[in-house]
């Protein structure tokens, strides 16, 4: 119906002009489709055609809106950086539904028993965002026998150099003419599939499964050793940073 169309439209225009400056892309899908793919107990109890927006940050976040929030912000409690940068950028896409019945599930949110409140591989697969590769048709040889393998999805232009941060649910906003649209498959052979679960699987630290296809932009170095470094020394690395810039606005350098 035009009703719902203008709607979708409308939500879409406000999160791309807010989130897209940032680097973050949001893409449509409704809770029926995210419904139909995950057990029991992921599943949303709303109305099937409810509109949501899945969100992931690609490589050009850190500097857009990473680097900024840390290197202005001297109020940053000492929960994670990155996701309280998110939570910032989200509250702005929030505001700008002020009056409106909107639902914010982060990846990092978790239910009391650890269970997490959304499955973003799913949301982003059902969104045609990314493509998820699972494991179940799969023979890994090396793999243990009691390890569980855990399928990736892989961005049709960035590969793996992405990352999921939220979902939006629009509660009062039926979708019912919604258009799906199908994920890219970026990895159609076989054998390159196998390795992309085995590299995601048991070297995903030396991040080789990120370039399984040619990719647009990858995370540049400052980012890349940002995401190295283990959580706890972070804060130093932010300081390291805060400091850089300061020693370049005295220099003049810059202005």
């Amino acid at each position: 119906s035009a009703p719902s169309v203008m709607e979708i439209d409308r939500i879409s225009t406000l999160l791309d002009e807010i989130l897209t400056p940032l680097g973050i892309e949001s893409h449509p899908f409704k809770i029926q489709w995210y419904n139909d793919r995950v057990p029991g107990a992921f599943k949303f109890q709303r109305h099937p055609d409810t509109l949501c927006f899945v969100c992931l940050s690609t490589p050009s976040t850190f500097e857009k809106a990473f680097l900024p929030f840390v290197l202005n912000d001297r109020n940053l409690t000492l929960k994670d950086p990155f996701d309280q940068c998110m939570t910032a950028c989200f509250a702005r896409a929030i505001q700008a539904f002020a009056g409106e019945s909107v639902e914010l599930l982060q990846d990092f949110e978790l239910h009391p028993n650890r269970r997490p409140k959304v499955i973003m591989q799913t949301a982003g697969h059902v969104s045609g965002a990314v493509h998820y590769y699972g494991c179940n048709d799969m023979e890994i040889t090396e793999s243990p026998p009691n390890k569980k393998l855990l399928g990736v999805c892989i961005h049709p232009k960035y590969g793996g150099w992405f990352a999921f941060r939220g979902v939006f649910i629009f509660n009062d906003v039926l979708v019912p003419d919604l258009e799906r649209r199908q994920p890219t498959d970026v990895v159609q052979c076989e054998d390159v599939r196998r390795d992309l679960l085995r590299l995601f699987n048991f070297s995903w630290q030396n991040g080789r499964y990120r370039d399984v296809i040619d990719v647009d932009e990858r995370y540049s170095a400052r980012q890349q050793e940002y995401f190295r470094t283990v959580p706890s020394q972070r804060w130093e690395l932010i300081e390291q940073w805060r400091n850089e810039a300061r020693t370049r606005s005295w220099s003049g350098v810059g202005r």
